[in-house]
């Protein structure tokens, strides 16, 4: 079993809570990574690119730990959509969102600082939303305030309302954190989450 620290180059509780779900010792760092996207960048290349920076910009303070990164970018009629950060910004992305599918693109990477080993995937969730009203939309955002979240809802909480439909890779990588794929690449470094004790 590999011993290796492990560490989430993030400070979002969502992805903090996530990883807590398997059950392995964890520490958290900040990136500090522009997220930006660049010009001619599709919204896939876009969170895969920012996945592994982030694993990255910290991998200088954790020489031998395996690190991971995780980005989520939103598309919606080809305009990516990133974090409202304000709330005038939040609701016209809703507003440009209602009875539309929007498709979430998470990127999550896994860098072996040790020997520079990196494993990176991307998990797309499709999501169809309610053709809100203006008020629903408002109250919504009083209510649950997701100025950190891509695409302005947060599935996980009150957001499911503005859901009509969902499907796609991963429901975690919707959250932000694609399990499925980072179990598997854990694996690859020789750390089960299933060890037995």
């Amino acid at each position: 079993m590999n011993s290796q620290p492990l560490v989430l180059a993030s400070t979002s509780i969502y992805r903090s809570e996530l990883l807590s779900r398997l059950q392995i010792p964890f520490t958290t760092a900040a990136p500090h990574v522009d997220e930006t996207p660049l010009p001619s960048e599709s919204a896939k290349q876009t969170s895969l690119r920012l996945a592994q920076e982030k694993a990255r910009a910290v991998a200088h303070d954790h020489p031998d730990a395996l690190i991971i990164g995780s980005d989520q970018v939103a598309l919606l009629d080809g305009t990516q959509l990133g974090k409202p950060y304000t709330h005038e910004n939040a609701v016209r992305q809703l507003r440009a969102m209602r009875g539309k599918t929007v498709t979430f693109y998470t990127a999550i990477t896994l860098l072996n600082a040790r020997n520079d080993n990196l494993q990176s995937e991307v998990a797309e969730n499709h999501v169809s939303f309610r053709d809100l009203s203006d008020a629903e939309i408002e109250a919504y955002l009083y209510k649950e305030q997701p100025y950190n979240c891509a695409g302005s809802a947060k599935s996980e909480g009150l957001g499911i309302a503005l859901i009509s439909r969902m499907g796609g890779d991963d429901p975690n990588a919707l959250i932000g954190l694609p399990l499925i794929s980072l179990i598997s690449m854990l694996s690859n470094q020789g750390m089960s989450v299933l060890q037995p004790k």
